[in-house]
Formats: C-alpha cells, sequence, structure tokens
C-alpha cells in the first residue's frame, strides 16, 4: 500500500547543527521515538550509498529492515531509502531561516506485509506520528544548547 506524507517543522537552530541529526542514523535515537537501533554496515561514517542494519518499534513490534544514504548534501538535503517492509523513501531539506531552519520532510513508500495495517491510518493521524520526531529533536537540540549562549552565536574560550 503506497502512501506520502510531507510535512513542515521549524527549529531554532541553524542548519549546521539540525542537518548531522538528520544525516546520522547513529543519533536517531537521541530524538525519534520509534527508532530502537542502526547499527552500521561497514564504514560507519554516513556516505552516499552506506547500509544501516535498523530496527524501529511499532507499539510491541520490533520491525528489522536496512536502511541506504541515498542523497547527502552537506547542510541541505538528505535522503534514505528503506528496504522491506517500510519499502520506504525519506527526504529531509534543511532551508535556512532567520528563525532557524526550516524541515521539509517527504516520506513516501510502499509497506509490506502486517504494517499495511499502519498505512491504513488516515494522514493526519500518521503526519502527528512522524512529527514526534521534530518535536524531539527541537528538545534534544535544545538540550545540547548551552544556558547562556543566544542562538546562533558560539562564545570561545
Amino acid at each position: 500500500m503506497w502512501r506520502r506524507v510531507r510535512l513542515e517543522a521549524v527549529i531554532d537552530h541553524p542548519p549546521e547543527r539540525v542537518f548531522p541529526y538528520l544525516a546520522d542514523p547513529a543519533r536517531w535515537h537521541e530524538f525519534a521515538p520509534a527508532v530502537a537501533e542502526r547499527i552500521a554496515i561497514g564504514d560507519r561514517t554516513p556516505t552516499v550509498g552506506s547500509r544501516w542494519a535498523a530496527v524501529d518499534r511499532i507499539g510491541p513490534f520490533r520491525i528489522r529492515f536496512v536502511d541506504e544514504l541515498a542523497v547527502l548534501e552537506i547542510d541541505e538535503r538528505v535522503v534514505w531509502h528503506s528496504s522491506s517492509p517500510w519499502n520506504s523513501r525519506v527526504e529531509y531539506r534543511c532551508l535556512p531561516e532567520p528563525r532557524g531552519t526550516r524541515i521539509l520532510a517527504s516520506y513516501e513508500g510502499d509497506v509490506a506485509g502486517w504494517l499495511r495495517l499502519v498505512a491504513l491510518l488516515p494522514t493526519i493521524v500518521l503526519a502527528r506520528i512522524l512529527m514526534r520526531d521534530f518535536h524531539g529533536l527541537r528538545r534534544r537540540m535544545a538540550a545540547d544548547q548551552p544556558a547562556d549562549e543566544p542562538f546562533g552565536v558560539r562564545t570561545s574560550g
């Protein structure tokens, strides 16, 4: 069952701080509630063609698949392909703006097996579920931001 969901989120940090979270599967568990595990297959460095053994949690179930990095444009765009049962393509575009980074996210795929039940959810419900990743990313980045340093300003010393 093929589905597409598009989301938009604003994170109050510049693209050079936001993008590394979206481009590195080893960091996804820090902000994405469904991510149980990502283990590099081969070199851990995210480069086009790199692959990651993946496990997501959907309720009490653990879904195993492989993520592959398809496009990497540093601080601008990253595209991931996931194998069955997700059979999906996920794209994140990071656009700089005065408040920080606008992320345009596109999730599309042909979900297989019993996960087709997830694909039957109304788009608004799927969007709310997927938006939890961006809420988590905001929290994670806020925790990384020292209280005495305003957005976009780094002091040395």
